[in-house]
This record gives structure tokens, C-alpha cells and sequence, in this order.
């Protein structure tokens, strides 16, 4: 049921008080979102300036909505902390699992990514050698440390032992478990930032309950780049069975070219918490909006 349609049952949210920097609204009275500017250009959106926005005094005693509120450090404490006040981010925190972390996603679409094994910790050299040989691609469980290379790539034992110290000592990989991926050379698309991972031809692609509803280029540091028809058509083929197999309400897919030409997913993310990058973000909701609309 739409939020302004008759027979809605209306009402405060739940018996608990929202948070006060908690902007929730009606988007175009089809969809609900809870949002929270972070301070990053590439998340926060101006939902006012493209889209009506209503706000009742009273609300729907229960409230699915759409967050975008950054990453919570504590996804599941703070969707409970939200459901106690009636709201329900579309999320919950077993699918936010499957679309966050390595280990829940990479069971169910193994074909279509590079190699990887995790740890709790990161492993010895040696392990890494016998399991994979040089050069290996690190990451924390959930995301890398800001796309430094540094703490990324590990072209042989030597550089990997340097890695290791640094991942044990970093604040955004120490909390995490280890992922080590088979390296995997990508169409590259130019120099990108020093120090930071190399820059591919790679796109973000976003999800909603199944559908495609937006695609951009992932890289903005690098000249702009585009996939042509074809190119297009087999990336997101890859991706539609990724979304189809980590089955999220609401769920991004990253995918990259590799130099051998196949397409391959480099991460899944849930879309609350992910940039836009090169993805419209007016043509984005207005997908999503319309979906919702089809689906009435």
C-alpha cells in the first residue's frame, strides 16, 4: 500500500522517538526514505531539489524505508534500534549480510569472481604462496582501506609481509576478516591517483529487487570512459545473475572488464551504503520510483 493511499493506517512511528538527525519522507508518496547527509558529495543527495518530498505529522504506524545513512558500524544493532520506532530499513540485517561481506556473497556466485579465501586474521606468507602464488589482491571482509595500493596488492612474498604489518596496524582493515583474491588483470583506463589502486574499466550498478535501475562508471579520477552496446549487454548480464543469486532487496554490483575480455564482479555492497559514482542519481530513484509504480 502506497503511503497515500486510502485505508492506510496512520499514526506515530512505534512508541520510541526517531533520531533528530533523521530526515524520513514520502518520495513522490511511493517510497519512503530515512536519510542522513554524511558529508560526501558521491553519497549525500538533494532528494528536495528533483523530488517531492512529504513528511506527515502522522505517520504510518509501520514504515519500510530505504536508508541512506552512510555504514553504521553496527548494521544489525542499528536496523533493531530503527525497528523499535516502527521503521524497518528494506534491508534487513541477513540481507545486508549477504550484500556486505565477502564470505556471505561469494558462496553463491563463485563462478562469476575472482578466487578468494578469507581468514580471521591475515595469513602467513607462506600460506598465501601455497594457496594462491604471486601476486595476490587483499581486502578486508567488507571493503578496502580507501583503494590504497599499499594495502591492496601484493606482487611477491616480500611486498606481502610489508602488507600484512600495515593491514594488522590500519583502522579501517584490523576489525575485519582477511580476504585474499586471485589477482586479476583489468582493462586498465588510465593513471588514476598515485598510490591508489589502478584504475579499470569498471562500472557500479545498482539493484532494485532484482532489476537494474542504475549504471555508471566507477572510477571519476581518470578520463571519462563508457561501455559500448555490446560491452553493456554481457557486463550486465553477469550482473543480473549476481543480483538474481545474492537475491537483496536492495543491492549493488560492482563489474569489471579483465584483460582476457570476460566480465567479472569485483564486490557487492548494499545499496544503502554505497556511493553513486558515475550512476545518475536522479535517473537512479526515478528507476526505482517507477518499479515500485509497475509493480502496484
Amino acid at each position: 500500500m502506497r503511503p497515500w493511499q486510502a485505508g492506510a493506517v496512520w499514526g506515530e512511528v512505534g512508541a520510541v522517538a526517531l533520531p533528530r538527525d533523521l530526515d524520513l519522507f514520502a518520495l513522490e508518496g511511493a517510497l519512503w526514505v530515512a536519510s542522513r547527509p554524511v558529508g560526501v558529495p558521491a553519497y549525500d543527495f538533494a532528494f528536495e531539489r528533483f523530488f517531492a518530498c512529504r513528511r506527515p505529522y502522522q505517520r504510518p504506524t509501520e514504515v519500510t524505508a530505504v536508508g541512506r545513512l552512510g555504514a553504521p558500524e553496527d548494521y544489525p544493532a542499528t536496523w533493531a534500534a530503527l525497528a523499535a520506532t516502527g521503521l524497518r530499513l528494506v534491508n534487513d540485517p541477513a540481507a545486508h549480510e549477504r550484500a556486505s561481506e565477502l564470505p556471505a556473497w561469494y558462496p553463491r556466485i563463485q563462478a562469476l569472481t575472482p578466487r578468494s579465501r578469507w581468514y580471521e586474521a591475515p595469513p602467513s606468507a607462506d600460506e598465501v604462496e601455497a594457496a594462491f602464488g604471486w601476486p595476490v589482491f587483499v581486502k578486508g571482509a567488507r571493503q578496502t582501506a580507501r583503494h590504497a595500493a599499499g594495502l591492496a596488492i601484493a606482487r611477491d612474498k616480500p611486498a606481502y609481509e610489508a602488507l600484512r604489518a600495515s593491514y594488522l596496524a590500519d583502522p579501517i582493515l584490523t576489525w575485519q576478516a582477511c580476504v585474499i583474491r586471485e589477482y586479476v588483470p583489468l582493462v586498465p583506463v588510465g593513471p588514476g591517483t598515485p598510490g591508489k589502486v589502478p584504475a579499470s574499466f569498471e562500472f557500479r550498478t545498482f539493484w532494485w529487487r532484482g532489476a537494474l535501475v542504475g549504471a555508471g562508471r566507477y572510477w571519476l579520477d581518470v578520463p571519462e570512459y563508457r561501455w559500448s552496446d555490446a560491452e553493456a549487454r554481457a557486463a550486465l548480464a553477469v550482473g543480473a545473475a549476481a543480483a538474481a543469486r545474492v537475491d537483496v532487496p536492495f543491492l549493488v554490483v560492482d563489474l569489471a572488464l579483465t584483460a582476457a575480455g570476460r566480465w567479472v564482479v569485483i564486490e557487492c555492497n548494499d545499496g544503502q551504503e554505497a556511493a553513486y559514482a558515475g550512476v545518475s542519481a536522479v535517473a537512479l530513484w526515478r528507476a526505482i520510483l517507477d518499479h515500485e509504480a509497475a509493480a502496484l
